[in-house]
């Protein structure tokens, strides 16, 4: 995975303090923008998008670009015949 961050364009995402508890926060999407990043970022019909908080605590809308790693070496600890006892 990429340290490089992808903001998901047209979305954006506030806390809403005053809100009751059961209310987390408002996401505001930005039609034009919004569809443009989701076609251009979209695998296989599905985007992933994760919200964030800040060092300084305002939050953002990014693209969450993590994929299962595929090695062989991980399949084959998986099906390993061994006991550990």
């Amino acid at each position: 995975m990429s340290n490089n961050k992808i903001f998901a364009n047209g979305f954006s995402f506030k806390k809403r303090d005053s809100a009751p508890d059961f209310v987390i926060g408002n996401l505001s999407i930005k039609v034009d923008d919004a569809i443009k990043f989701l076609q251009e970022k979209q695998k296989n019909g599905w985007v992933n998008l994760d919200i964030l908080k800040s060092q300084k605590g305002s939050f953002y809308v990014e693209l969450n670009t993590w994929t299962p790693d595929a090695s062989p070496q991980n399949n084959e600890a998986k099906k390993s015949d061994d006991l550990p006892f």
